[in-house]
């Protein structure tokens, strides 16, 4: 059974009327895409600037919906996901954006801990709450910078924290949009051996 498929989607967007004369135009985002990805698998989706890689990450994660088609994870339709899980959806996948989306007011431990609050009656409650931040934190190489504030951190390790609080639930299923741009080759790597090491687990 596939963790994720993909069924004729296809997602627009309009652009907004310069003039009230104006036709609003349709934008392509992505269209009749249709994929499986099976359980454990290691996917890139890889195109051109613009070739709707980004949209399709979202529909995938519950981020935007399709206009047609519908997307199923471990055979249940995300549309129906969404009404059933609405805030719990983390617990099922874990999303990074291609826009970095740290709180600069938020320490990194104040950020895992509001992510974390997802599963909090799944992972033990308020007790485990420190140590599944702890966890992440160690996971992602970002031990001991609990108290400190994303501008304080590289981009590299900004991208870690993003994917630590993806991965602070324990979802089954994690979508990254460019997890590694701009980072430079060596947090590039770091990365890369990262995502190798918790697809193994």
């Amino acid at each position: 059974m596939p963790a994720i498929k993909v069924e004729n989607v296809s997602k627009y967007y309009w652009q907004k009327r310069q003039s009230w004369f104006q036709r609003r135009r349709r934008e392509i985002g992505v269209e009749d895409v249709s994929l499986s990805i099976e359980q454990g698998e290691f996917v890139y989706i890889i195109g051109s600037s613009g070739s709707g890689k980004s949209t399709l990450l979202k529909l995938m994660a519950g981020q935007e919906r399709p206009n047609k088609g519908a997307v199923y994870i471990q055979s249940e339709n995300m549309a129906d996901l969404r009404k059933a899980r609405g805030r719990k959806l983390p617990l099922l996948i874990g999303y990074v954006s291609q826009q970095h989306t740290l709180d600069r007011s938020k320490t990194i431990g104040e950020t895992l801990e509001r992510a974390a609050l997802v599963g909090l009656r799944k992972f033990g409650g308020k007790k485990e709450l420190n140590n599944r931040i702890q966890k992440a934190l160690g996971l992602t190489g970002l031990s001991g910078k609990q108290d400190q504030y994303p501008v304080m951190l590289t981009a590299g390790e900004c991208r870690r924290v993003e994917l630590a609080r993806a991965l602070i639930n324990s979802p089954p299923i994690l979508v990254l949009d460019e997890v590694t741009a701009n980072l430079d080759a060596d947090s590039m790597w770091d990365v890369f051996l990262l995502l190798n090491e918790i697809n193994a687990m």
